[in-house]
């Protein structure tokens, strides 16, 4: 008997297309997660680790999508592969099997550090592009989430002993983003 095609899906955020991940590739179950990879507690990846059996096979468009940083990518590899589940990588176009040669494991761990070093080098980047657009006046950074009116009302209701959840929740707003608010971080 042969196992499942499962397939994993991963985007950063709700409005991202998870389309072009699997597309041509028949799965009899998919998972997908609209979250960051750098949370390692994915609802759908778990539900997708608990759903496995013994001659599954897990497809995923790449490493970057499974895992974020490389430690990671080999724990859930070595799960999978300790129930007997293969795991194939679409664009890196590796499979692993659990009795992977010495090549395939380091084939694992040097394709994972590539992976987890594009990405420390996109954030990178993306820190040097805000810092400058900073001095050039082009980044103003995120809108703040309430005016001037209602951060002198919130404050004031906080003194009177208003609730930071009864504020959260009137003003729209993280209990975290009151906090923020009353200790003068915003």
């Amino acid at each position: 008997m042969t196992g499942k095609i499962i397939g994993y899906i991963r985007v950063s955020s709700e409005l991202q297309n998870t389309d072009r991940q699997l597309e041509g590739i028949k799965t009899d179950k998919t998972f997908t997660d609209k979250l960051s990879g750098k949370n390692t507690d994915r609802p759908a990846l778990n539900q997708m680790l608990e759903y496995t059996r013994d001659g599954d096979t897990v497809i995923v468009h790449s490493m970057d999508r499974l895992a974020r940083n490389l430690d990671n990518l080999r724990k859930i590899v070595k799960q999978l592969n300790a129930k007997q589940v293969k795991v194939k990588f679409t664009k890196e176009a590796l499979e692993f099997t659990g009795d992977d040669s010495a090549m395939s494991n380091l084939l694992l761990s040097v394709m994972g550090a590539f992976a987890e070093f594009e990405r420390n080098l996109i954030k990178e980047r993306q820190m040097e592009g805000v810092a400058l657009a900073k001095t050039n006046g082009a980044y103003k950074g995120r809108k703040k989430a309430l005016t001037i009116e209602q951060q002198t009302a919130l404050l004031e209701a906080a003194k009177n002993g208003v609730s930071k959840t009864e504020l959260a929740n009137y003003f729209d707003i993280n209990r975290s983003t009151v906090y923020e608010y009353i200790n003068g971080n915003l």
